[in-house]
């Protein structure tokens, strides 16, 4: 059969990029097909405009120590729908600069919504197009929970699409995304309820990451409502929004974000044409290389279900991409390590085992290292907050498997951490390490 292409790419998000882009350096003929904006949810309507809402709420918290540091100065109100215009302008140039860089690949951009209509075929606004090999990195979106009225609430997509500040919010769910709204807001002037159905958040995070989170969160205001579920949700003659928490109500927000989960972007795929196997919620099954269960086909980054993080779908996508078309056969992500920070305030950073997950494998043989002070910044303030941070280690050797810290700047730090781990690094390794002083990166190679 002759083929169109070698490699067609269902999806533009990070992975889908990344894999066309490196497939078509190995001389591969590549069409990318997607529907929307180039780019995905990272860069429309996640970690980009995540992060510069991040940065604005830093800077409002910065604003608060000015006086202590003798510094004249107040803030004078968010102008919101001038950071919102600002912001959608810098991702317009993201855009364009993906746009480019397809062309200058080149990669052909197929517009429309791609569907299987067999193995090797599928059908983009009316046109076939066949390859012998298909990438599916399709994505996901944010779930809306089937209660009545949930659709008077918004997602994550909607809190960026907002023109004007929420002057009191509901937040429901207890992952990454609730917490980092959550802080968000709070930090620039919002009054704050999170509601979690059970009685912890992050799940599957270190213990501590939890206690330092939950501490900053209740010393900054917001309402924390654990073992809480939202039942349904109704607007009252005022516009105000109720909740309905079963046997009781909590009344008068202006504003209700959903972020329940994440649903995959494959329910649309016709799937079955292909013959590609799914679990019940529609993640697509894949092995450690990427490969679906039909030769030939492929997926990579959320629509999988597995490390829903931007640097895993480019990683994933190109390795993969160096398999088929690169020579190297046996070229494919190694997902034991992944480091993930928490877009909080303050941020989290974790990468490796937790303490419990590590006592779990391997019992008496872990031993923790572990830190809590208060950063040199908030010295002259009299500010609560402090930073903590844990190592975790297995065996005699203390093999460090397990990093994990809360605080200013831990974002930043966690990369170089990362490295020394995968290399197999051990508490002596960082014993050995000249400490950088005043930092609170020092405080990680003197954990005694």
């Amino acid at each position: 059969m002759t083929h169109d292409y070698d490699l067609i790419v269902l999806g533009g998000g990070s992975g889908g990029l990344a894999m066309a882009r490196r497939a078509a350096a190995h001389g591969a003929r590549c069409a990318l097909v997607e529907a929307g904006r180039l780019g995905g949810t990272c860069v429309n309507r996640g970690c980009v405009p995540k992060k510069i809402m991040w940065h604005a709420a830093e800077i409002a918290r910065s604003m608060q120590l000015a006086p202590h540091y003798a510094f004249t100065a107040s803030l004078e109100g968010l102008d919101w729908a001038q950071l919102k215009v600002s912001r959608d302008a810098y991702i317009k140039r993201l855009n364009h600069i993906y746009q480019t860089g397809l062309e200058d690949s080149r990669v052909e951009l197929v517009k429309g919504s791609g569907r299987f209509l067999a193995p090797h075929v599928i059908e983009v606004e009316g046109r076939r197009l066949s390859a012998p090999h298909i990438v599916i990195a399709t994505g996901g979106r944010p779930l809306v929970p089937p209660v009545p009225g949930a659709r008077l609430g918004i997602t994550s997509d909607g809190f960026f699409g907002l023109f004007t500040q929420p002057r009191r919010v509901a937040i429901v769910g207890s992952g990454y995304v609730a917490m980092e709204l959550a802080t968000t807001l709070r930090a620039l002037g919002s009054d704050v309820s999170l509601l979690i159905r059970s009685a912890c958040f992050l799940n599957g995070f270190d213990d501590m990451l939890r206690e330092c989170l939950t501490e900053a969160m209740q010393e900054q205001g917001i309402d924390i409502l654990s073992n809480t579920v939202v039942q349904g949700a109704s607007r009252d003659s005022e516009g105000l929004l109720t909740l309905d928490v079963g046997g009781r109500t909590l009344s008068g927000y202006d504003c209700l974000i959903w972020a329940v989960g994440r649903v995959p972007n494959s329910d649309r795929l016709n799937l079955e044409a292909a013959g590609v196997l799914h679990d019940d919620d529609g993640w697509i099954r894949v092995d450690d290389y990427q490969n679906t269960n039909v030769p030939g086909i492929y997926a990579i980054g959320d629509v999988t279900g597995r490390a829903a993080l931007t640097p895993v779908a480019i990683a994933a996508g190109r390795h993969l991409a160096d398999r088929l078309f690169g020579g190297q056969p046996d070229s494919r992500l190694d997902y034991s390590l992944i480091p993930t920070v928490i877009f909080s305030h303050p941020p989290l950073a974790s990468a490796g085992l937790s303490e419990d997950a590590a006592r779990a494998s391997h019992g008496d043989a872990v031993k923790v290292y572990q830190t809590r002070f208060v950063p040199l910044q908030y010295a002259l303030s009299g500010r609560s907050g402090h930073s903590t941070m844990k190592l975790v280690t297995v065996g005699l050797e203390e093999r460090v498997v397990g990093c994990h810290m809360a605080g200013p700047g831990v974002d930043e730090m966690l990369q170089g951490f990362v490295v020394a781990m995968g290399m197999g690094a051990c508490k002596s390794d960082f014993d050995r390490a000249l400490p950088i002083h005043p930092t609170g990166a020092e405080e990680m190679v003197t954990l005694r």
